[in-house]
């Protein structure tokens, strides 16, 4: 059983930037791929960035694509968003997940992800 424990959300004006942090523990996540979601008020979750446990290759969605980086480390069990540039629509719950495990696939959509973590608060002010 994996237990993923999210950090670092806040509340930041427009374009300020913010970095989330996931901590894993249980067992190693080395071989999942690790996600990060969001969910805003009255809207459905959904996919913010991915990365690969087989070669760190990243996924985003468009709507952050060249303003948030995730990255890892497995040595530490943890998976980071780094968020820049940040804007008023990013505000949301932000969720970090893991895939099943050796899957390489990094999937887009909840249903690829079978650890949750609680979720971490983002708010964003104009």
């Amino acid at each position: 059983q994996v237990q993923l424990v999210e950090s670092g959300g806040g509340l930041v004006q427009a374009g300020a930037s913010l970095r989330l942090s996931c901590t894993a523990s249980g067992r190693t996540v080395s071989r999942n791929n690790m996600g990060w979601f969001r969910q805003a008020p009255g809207k459905e979750r959904e996919f913010v960035a991915g990365v690969s446990w087989s070669d760190g290759s990243t996924t985003y969605a468009a709507s952050v694509k060249g303003r948030f980086t995730i990255s890892r480390d497995n040595a530490k069990n943890t998976v980071s968003l780094q968020m820049n540039s940040l804007k008023p629509e990013d505000t949301a719950v932000y969720y970090c997940a893991a895939g099943v495990e050796y899957v390489t696939v990094v999937v887009l959509t909840t249903n690829g992800y079978i650890y949750w973590g609680q979720g971490t608060q983002v708010t964003v002010s104009s």
